[in-house]
């Protein structure tokens, strides 16, 4: 009986002891596994957009490992390596998206998705060469990111000529304003821009800029000095005797001249002003009579008076001239008769109305008279201010008709 307990004892202690050990192998085996499970697991660094995670996958190509990462990769994204490698333990994947960039050259606009890094880059990568005096809207060393605008204005040169100095310069798509700006050239209020100021430089344009002054000349002329004579009872008929030296006199004339580049285009005359007076040269014409056999002789008690022949100081002026009414003082309006022979006089020595004959200018009427006629002097009249200024100032004798 106690051998028969014996045994069913020990037969029940042996089950046991198979049950705890089955179980723990069990356990073991369990534990084992998912040691062996994780323990196979490839060590993965994914650089996404610059910014490094590690993962650990039983993922078999970059793809696989991508779609456990929910990363779509786009064509024109940069992926290293390729989707389709294996994975390997430690392997480095490289995950740059590509940015969405508008680049805009002479104002064409494109789209482009690229992968550089900087401006720099990304003009590299297109081939875009940038000369010295192109403008760029960013910085070359500016950071690549969406929606960033490259805005591009290529330079091209130019024909500029100031003052009639010419040189080839370079410009963007500008105006004409900016562009002269740009080069430091300061435009004057007479000067002349062709073409305007607002107008937009463009390939092959040229600008002109003419140089206008407007300066005062003043020319010192000498006034002839006239000729007076003067019967004198008291010399021999025939005979003449000067009395009085002349003396020329000087005037001033001022003018307005325009000048273009350096060069004189117009000349104007504004005002004339008498330095000096000339001094008449006055001459003595004897009238004295021989002996007359009668007794009784007739004495002329004028001992001095004016010749019928006599030189003059001469000048000219136009019915236009500064302060003109075109109206004489004896009432002949000078520019309804631009043909009219008339001269101005100082009529203390020829009266208004005279017929007189102007050497070098034909009959004319005594008509008009001037504040600086005075003595022997004469203001001819011409309807046209070139023949004027031809006329001049010179002596030139005169007649009295009647």
């Amino acid at each position: 009986m106690l051998n028969s307990m014996k045994k069913l004892f020990s037969g029940k202690l042996s089950r046991t002891k198979l049950a705890i050990t089955l179980t723990s192998f069990i356990v073991f085996s369990t534990i084992l596994g998912f040691g062996v499970f994780h323990g196979t697991k490839a060590a993965v660094t994914v650089n996404v957009d610059g910014e490094e995670v590690t993962v650990r996958t039983h993922a078999k190509t970059v793809a696989d490992i991508l779609k456990e990462l929910d990363i779509e990769v786009q064509p024109q994204d940069r992926l290293e390596p390729s989707k389709d490698t294996v994975v390997s333990d430690s392997m480095q994947i490289v995950w740059d998206p590509a940015k969405e960039v508008k680049l805009v050259i002479d104002d064409k606009e494109h789209t482009i998705y690229t992968t550089a890094e900087t401006v720099q880059d990304f003009l590299t990568e297109r081939d875009i060469d940038i000369k010295e005096h192109d403008k760029v809207s960013q910085q070359l060393n500016t950071p690549l990111k969406d929606n960033l605008v490259i805005a591009i204005e290529k330079a091209f040169e130019v024909a500029l000529n100031v003052g009639g100095e010419k040189q080839q310069v370079w410009s963007t798509s500008t105006t004409v304003a900016d562009f002269l700006e740009q080069h430091d050239i300061t435009v004057n209020d007479l000067d002349r821009v062709e073409p305007s100021l607002e107008e937009l430089v463009a390939k092959d344009t040229v600008v002109n800029i003419t140089r206008v002054e407007k300066v005062t000349d003043v020319v010192e002329e000498p006034i002839e000095f006239g000729v007076v004579t003067q019967n004198d009872s008291s010399l021999d008929k025939g005979k003449e005797q000067v009395v009085q030296q002349g003396e020329n006199g000087t005037v001033a004339n001022h003018y307005e001249v325009i000048l273009e580049n350096g060069k004189e285009v117009s000349r104007e005359l504004v005002k004339t002003e008498t330095v000096k007076e000339s001094l008449d040269r006055i001459v003595a014409v004897g009238t004295k009579a021989p002996p007359q056999p009668k007794p009784q002789q007739v004495v002329s008690r004028s001992t001095e008076s004016s010749s019928k022949e006599f030189y003059v100081s001469s000048t000219a002026y136009t019915a236009f001239c500064n302060g003109c009414s075109g109206v004489t003082s004896t009432g002949i309006n000078l520019r309804s008769n631009p043909g009219a022979k008339v001269i101005a006089v100082d009529p203390s020595v020829i009266p208004l109305g005279t017929k007189v004959y102007v050497e070098g200018y034909g009959y004319a009427v005594a008509g008009d008279t001037g504040g600086a006629i005075k003595g022997h002097k004469i203001d001819v009249f011409f309807s046209d201010k070139d023949a004027a200024y031809r006329w001049g100032r010179k002596k030139v004798k005169i007649k009295i008709l009647d």
